[in-house]
Parts: C-alpha cells; structure tokens; sequence
C-alpha cells in the first residue's frame, strides 16, 4: 500500500507539473536561503578568528584613552613613553616581548609614484609580537634601533604600488622630507577583520619615527606578547597595576588606558557574525512558512478539483485513512522535492558567495538534513487539514459534485 500510494502522488504532481513547480518554489528558496546564510556565517566567523590570529600570539594592546578599537578614545590622555615598555618587559613574569609603537600617517614616494599609507615605528620585537614574517630582506637590528636609522620594510601593498615588479631591497624610499632605505618586505598578512589592509605598511625604528615624523618621544600603543602556558588574565592585570604605579593614578581614579587582548576582539567580532547569521537564518526561515501556506493552498485547491474522484474511491471501498494518507503523502513529496532542490542550490549559492567573500567554504551536513527534514515535517503540518478534509467527504456528496 505505501508504494502505490507513493506513485498515485507522484502521477498527480506530474499531471500539474508547473503549478507543482510554483508550489514549492517557496520551500525551495526557503531551504537554500537558511542553508546559504548558515554556510557563509560560518565561514565568515572563521576568517575573523584567522585575521584575529594573524594580529599576533598571544597578543595584549595597550592603548591610552578609555576606549580601545579603530576609534580609540586618546584625546587628552597621557600618552605611554619607551621607558614604560622596557618596564613591563623587565618587570613582569608571564611576557616573552614587548614593542612600543608609534604611528603617523605619510605620503610615500618612490620615482614617480606615490602612495598614502601610515608609518609604524617600533623596536624588533614589533616583528615577534605582531607574528610578522619577513618575506625578502633583514629587520633593523640594535644599532639602527639606537641609532634611529633611516632604514624601514615595508608590506607586500607598498611593495605592489611603489615598486610594481622591481626588487625594492636596497632602494630609497622617501617619507615626507626624508629617505629611507628599504632593508625587507614583509610576508602578506591580507585584510584584517575590521577592514584594515595590513599590507599597507612601513615600519622603521621606533626613534626614527619620533624624530623624523612626530616631533617627540610619545608612544601610542604597547603590544604585548605572553609568553605560552602564562596567564593571560593574569598578566593583563599586573600590566594594569603596573601602568596605574607608574602613571600615578590614585585608588579611586579610573584608569587612564586600555588594555585588550586578540581573544577578546576574536570573541566580539565572532559573536556578531554569529549573532547576525541567525538573525538572517530566521528570517530566511520565514520564507519556509510561506512555502508551507502555499502547499496548504495547492492542495485545498487539488481536493476541491478531484472530489468525484475521492468520491469513487470512498464508495468502492477505500478507508478514509487511505484517502488520508494519500493526500499527505502527496504534500510531503512536494515539501521534500523542494527540499532536496533547496539543498543543491544553496551548495551552489553558498559556494559562489564565499569565494566572492572572499571567506572559506565551510558546508555543514547537519544544518542540511535539519533544514531538508524541516521541509519535509512542514509537508506533514501543512498538508495535514488538506488531507483531512479529502477524507471526511461524504461519497454521496462528493458523487454529486460538478
């Protein structure tokens, strides 16, 4: 019986095969739609957690001002000086580097062209910290540091708009006044999870920066890298306890800096995508509502049209719960073919999307069987009144039908 009555619905979503297409259209855009938004928010969520993790190990800023991230809160606070890194470095357990940092953004110039970027100053451990790589060339070593050299390396973006194909190690690349040689060029890091090309960079010794470019010994950012098995919260701690002796902030005052480790930015920003991907996963989720509000209609349609036809089948003998069923069955074929349809599409679509995301592809089996299983449960509720009313018809009545 389960066979025949699942080739009977067959025959009837085959005689009315475009008005079967439309009716599962709804599903199959619902089932994609979810699929699609959970496959891209996944892998969305995994390119921030990598772009976070290419920031550096481990690593801790420290910013003054009360706010820390790409608008950071620094008007009117006091600013760090190389002294307080060499004391966090010196001073505290748990830390493998520290690099002061300081940043000014300049015009760079080299022949005829000519690119606006930001010039990092910084010590070697900037490299550690950072989890930099030098792609062609050399870091400064401890005598440029001290020395304040004009020697620089710059990231993969200088490289592609200033030199083009030409090797830039050993050239002068001028920074506003003053030249600098380029001594390396750093492995590309790509695009950083709050938009931030990283490429586009200079970085030169900490004391050539403040004498050439800021016109003083100020240093904007403390970058921290803890050392493997320390504390992480830990460390965070004592570098505020230490920065609140050194800056002499009394016990009621509040701290005049901030303090932010990769993890807590990695958690923020993978918390929204995630957040975000169920907020569009839900409403996506709507369109399977709708798609079950059509099965419903279609099929209250297709009782009223075949009535003589139950009719017959009542008066000849048929139980009503083999009427029952076959209606069923036929609302739970078409929810499932959309299902299916809905599936193969959103692997399409979800794949197109994350390559022009530029994230990667992370296509979840569970969450497809979830949504094909919820289109197949909705072919069941919504076809459930249909079928039950073919099967509560009257054969006398339904025989007199026209």
């Amino acid at each position: 019986m389960g066979w025949s009555t699942f080739w009977l619905a067959l025959r009837e979503i085959r005689r009315n095969l475009m008005r079967s297409f439309l009716t599962v259209l709804g599903i199959v855009i619902g089932v994609a739609a979810v699929i699609t938004m959970v496959t891209v928010g996944n892998g969305a969520t995994r390119a921030v957690s990598d772009q976070i993790s290419s920031l550096g190990s481990n690593l801790v800023m420290v910013r003054p001002g009360q706010r820390l991230g790409p608008v950071s809160d620094t008007a009117g606070a006091q600013m760090f000086k190389e002294a307080d890194a060499q004391a966090l470095a010196t001073q505290l357990a748990g830390i493998s580097a520290v690099a002061p940092a300081q940043s000014a953004g300049v015009t760079a110039v080299y022949g005829g062209r000519n690119w606006a970027t930001r010039v990092t100053g910084s010590t070697a451990e900037y490299f550690h910290t950072n989890n930099w790589r030098v792609a062609q060339g050399r870091v400064f070593n401890e005598a440029e540091e001290r020395a304040g050299a004009s020697v620089c390396l710059i990231g993969e973006t200088i490289r592609h708009e200033l030199f083009g194909r030409q090797d830039p190690v050993g050239e002068q690349l001028r920074v506003r006044k003053f030249s600098c040689q380029v001594i390396g060029v750093l492995a590309s890091k790509g695009q950083a999870a709050i938009g931030q090309d990283q490429d586009d960079t200079i970085v030169m010794p900490l004391h050539a920066v403040q004498r050439r470019l800021t016109g003083n010994q100020n240093v904007g950012t403390l970058l921290v890298s803890v050392a493997d098995g320390a504390d992480a919260e830990r460390v965070k701690r004592s570098i505020g306890e230490l920065l609140r002796e050194r800056r002499k902030l009394a016990a009621g005052e509040e701290d005049n800096f901030s303090i932010m480790d990769t993890r807590q930015i990695a958690d923020a920003l993978s918390g929204t995508t995630k957040v975000m991907t169920m907020l569009l996963g839900a409403v996506a989720g709507v369109s399977l509502l709708v798609g079950g509000i059509g099965i419903m209609n279609i099929m209250l349609v297709s009782v009223t049209e075949r009535t003589r036809e139950i009719g017959v089948r009542l008066a000849i003998g048929a139980l009503e719960r083999e009427v029952l069923l076959q209606f069923l069955v036929e609302a739970v074929v078409l929810s499932s073919a959309g299902g299916l349809a809905g599936v193969g599409l959103a692997v399409v679509a979800s794949y197109v999307l994350a390559s022009l995301m530029g994230v990667p592809f992370l296509f979840d089996a569970g969450i497809a069987l979830l949504a094909f299983g919820f289109s197949a449960a909705i072919g069941v509720l919504f076809g459930f009144a249909p079928a039950r009313r073919a099967a509560s018809l009257d054969p006398i009545e339904a025989l007199r039908h026209e």
